[in-house]
């Protein structure tokens, strides 16, 4: 990773950047550059760019999955990711490698879910993309109530073993799925669980309910995903109103903005009040959140990136936290119930 200067400054920004995933040694970047929008939304071209844009302010973290690419063909933009990593091999040094198994690959029974077969050739597929020997983060897509903890752990201890992949991580569990898991790994004698990637932003919490602190007690990382929720909380009034909304016009965004418009728009007037971006805003509320380790962000220009990057240099202070917890408060306390997470 480049020096970006040296001295003092240099450390500080760096020291501030990095922290451990839960409590292994590994340290990652409290932003993560999440591609689910590369091959679609985002050319490789682009990507390429917002990579080493990221790659050069620190971000060490880069998130995928092996269906991702899907409007090309599953698995595209892990085959543009191993592209970048080709074009300079030293980055793969510094980069933290995380991609997902678990959704279906192909119309093949066996190309999809958490069998043994399945998570063993998936990962070998995976790093033919990337282009790499070693994924350092494999992380189970979501949940398969149809393969027990014992097969799924014998696939993972398999990779681990043969030095194809490094930590285990999950996405989208429950709290109780995460304590089950443990529980498994701990009766092979394995580390188990590195971190769960779970939704999580002002609109939908309720992972405080019971996946943070089965974390936070089982010492797994938590990655964040949709910290925005697909833009709901960058300023969708302000930026239809504008005509420049993309990814607020659609999917999570625009399912929940009937639901929370009264709340969005005192939202953005507080924002603006403050004089801070929305996204900002939202985004500095999911990274000072206890149990957080990193939210993965899917850009689609360097400055959503840099957005990101100011909102971690920049807590929000007691009484704004107040406020918003006011207009969004938490489940149990007049918050949405947790199967309405979606709106």
């Amino acid at each position: 990773m480049p020096d970006g200067g040296s001295g003092p400054a240099q450390e500080v920004r760096v020291a501030s950047l990095h922290v451990r995933l839960g409590r292994t040694g590994l340290r990652v970047s409290r932003v993560a550059i999440g591609t689910v929008n590369f091959g679609g939304r985002v050319d490789e071209s682009d990507a390429h760019r917002l990579l080493d844009h990221a790659w050069n302010r620190g971000v060490n973290l880069v998130d995928t999955a092996d269906i991702y690419g899907w409007r090309v063909h599953r698995g595209w933009t892990e085959e543009m990711i191993g592209r970048w990593l080709a074009k300079d091999p030293s980055r793969r040094d510094s980069v933290v490698l995380a991609t997902k198994v678990g959704n279906p690959m192909s119309d093949n029974p066996n190309d999809r879910g958490l069998s043994a077969r399945h998570v063993v050739a998936a990962c070998e597929a995976s790093l033919r993309r990337l282009q790499t020997d070693t994924i350092d983060l494999y992380q189970m897509h979501q949940v398969d109530r149809e393969v027990g903890w014992d097969e799924i752990w014998q696939a993972m201890e398999q990779l681990v073993r043969q030095g194809k992949v490094r930590y285990v991580g999950s996405s989208n569990f429950a709290g109780w799925d995460l304590v089950s898991a443990q529980e498994a790994a701990r009766r092979h004698r394995l580390l188990g669980l590195a971190s769960e990637q779970c939704v999580y932003n002002l609109v939908s919490r309720y992972v405080e309910l019971e996946v943070l602190p089965a974390a936070a007690a089982e010492g797994i990382g938590v990655l964040v995903w949709s910290p925005l929720h697909g833009g709901l909380l960058s300023g969708v009034l302000r930026k239809r109103a504008e005509g420049t909304a993309v990814k607020s016009a659609q999917g999570r965004a625009a399912e929940g903005l009937a639901r929370h418009r009264a709340a969005l728009e005192t939202y953005e007037r507080f924002c603006a009040d403050l004089g801070r971006d929305p996204a900002e805003v939202g985004m500095a509320w999911v990274l000072h959140r206890p149990g957080v380790t990193a939210a993965v962000v899917g850009p689609r220009t360097p400055e959503h990136l840099d957005g990101a990057l100011r909102a971690l240099e920049q807590p929000l202070a007691a009484d704004v936290l107040a406020r918003l917890d006011e207009l969004f408060p938490p489940p149990g306390r007049g918050g949405p119930a947790p199967d309405a997470w979606m709106s």
